[in-house]
């Protein structure tokens, strides 16, 4: 599905993407990420584009890249493309094939990475080179971000950029990056098959607290009052097993009702029970909305202690919590009364949710893009239940989407293995990814 002129072959670069062992282990120390950005930033340069290699002082190794195409038309506001270079750790031993070999096989692009999110970063690259090449231009500004640290917090990759280097994203509006475009097969109600992609206009918020209980040091064999450990498991016992209620954000609520349409579900969104048989009547069609309608509040680090025989003064754990969009006021005070009186909390991690229009032209235009190379497609906006690096490049005014696009593969095959074992793009779903992804960014 290669445009007939062109001469970039983006299996090859997935394929080369993928043979750099991009690995970030939290808590974010990773390898790999300046070797494979100083090949970007050589394929960039030697196609006649100007961009940037830029990482910390004090981690040189986390490397990222940042080109600037130029539009035609300067007065239309910018648009960054963001995609990054870590992946999640694999275990060998586990998989078929080796996980950073890039092999191509069976209609399949293998290896750590082919889902999350090289290939968004090959198909991002292949645009680009494709434009230095011919000397074509998009009509406006493209700011593309080959960025580090995703997988942990972007420390060292978009949170660092928006913080140290603004400027790179002067004059953008608008960004895409993971999580969103993806064309997939469905069943509707009356058995006929339905094409259905998910453009992310929103995530829910993350927030990881660290929450903290204070008594008194003594003999385990002469417990009293002011135990640090129960008040904390306490606490930890009543935010972790806390029902919160459905918040249905304006965004989700979107996403449930134009889904239902495209299967031919009947449903109704204006009590809470209606909610939450809409999300069981969708099944898989519904994607995250069975947790974007709540927040959640999950204990998953404790510390306490040093010697069996000592009640320890401090007791300490850590939570993450997650907040759909409209209901972060709500949830503070909430988790406030859950932990009592005698317990506090700290944010070490916070990051609001976020949410961008479904009724502009920015929305319509990746709508049109999917439709330009599958007309049949059914186009619906999501919220993701985590988070990617839309939070960082949000907090710069930009309305972030998740658009990663990819056909279906005419054959049936599908991505599978992300953050998990045998992780595997098709073929044919990364090249008709590309296309929607070119026609894109040439037309909006």
């Amino acid at each position: 599905m290669r445009s007939a002129n062109s001469t970039i072959d983006v299996v090859e670069l997935l394929q080369s993407l993928i043979r750099f062992d991009t690995t970030n282990r939290a808590p974010g120390d990773a390898v790999g990420e300046l070797d494979a950005a100083r090949w970007i930033h050589g394929l960039l340069s030697d196609a006649g584009l100007e961009p940037v290699l830029l990482a910390r002082d004090d981690a040189p190794h986390r490397a990222n890249v940042v080109v600037r195409v130029p539009g035609t038309d300067p007065t239309l506001d910018g648009l960054v493309v963001h995609a990054h270079l870590d992946v999640v750790p694999a275990e060998p031993e586990q998989w078929t094939t080796d996980p950073f070999g890039g092999e191509v096989a069976d209609g399949y692009v293998h290896g750590r990475g082919a889902m999350d999110m090289k290939d968004m970063c090959a198909m991002s690259l292949a645009v680009l080179l494709e434009w230095g090449r011919s000397g074509s231009r998009p009509r406006r500004d493209v700011v593309m971000a080959f960025v580090a640290d995703e997988e942990t917090d972007g420390a060292y990759g978009a949170q660092w950029l928006v913080d140290e280097h603004p400027d790179l994203f002067a004059g953008v509006r608008v960004g895409i990056g993971e999580s969103g475009g993806v064309v997939e097969t469905r069943t509707a109600r009356d058995g006929r098959p339905v094409r259905l992609a998910r453009i992310a206009a929103g995530e829910r918020g993350t927030m990881h607290i660290r929450v903290t209980a204070s008594g008194t040091s003594g003999h385990a064999s002469r417990p009293g009052s002011g135990n640090a450990v129960l008040a904390l498991v306490d606490a930890l016992n009543r935010l972790g097993h806390h029902q919160w209620p459905v918040h249905l954000s304006s965004l989700v609520r979107a996403q449930l009702q134009q889904s239902a349409e495209a299967i031919g579900l009947e449903v109704d969104l204006s009590h809470d029970e209606g909610v939450l048989a809409a999300i069981d009547g969708l099944g898989d069609v519904a994607e995250a909305a069975a947790y974007t309608i709540r927040a959640s509040t999950t204990p998953t680090v404790v510390r306490a202690g040093y010697k069996v025989n000592v009640i320890p003064g401090l007791a300490e754990a850590d939570v993450d919590v997650r907040c759909p969009p409209g209901f972060e006021k709500e949830l503070i005070a909430e988790v406030n009364r859950l932990l009592g009186d005698d317990v506090t909390f700290e944010p070490l991690v916070h990051e609001p949710p976020v949410e961008a229009p479904i009724d502009g032209p920015w929305f319509a235009a990746m709508s049109d893009a999917i439709r330009h190379v599958d007309p049949e497609v059914v186009v619906v906006p999501g919220c993701l239940g985590g988070g990617t690096d839309a939070k960082a490049f949000s907090r710069l005014g930009i309305d972030c989407y998740g658009f990663a696009p990819a056909t279906v593969d005419p054959e049936g095959r599908v991505s599978s293995g992300i953050h998990g074992v045998d992780e595997r793009v098709p073929v044919a779903s990364l090249e008709g990814g590309l296309e929607i992804l070119r026609h894109f960014l040439e037309t909006v």
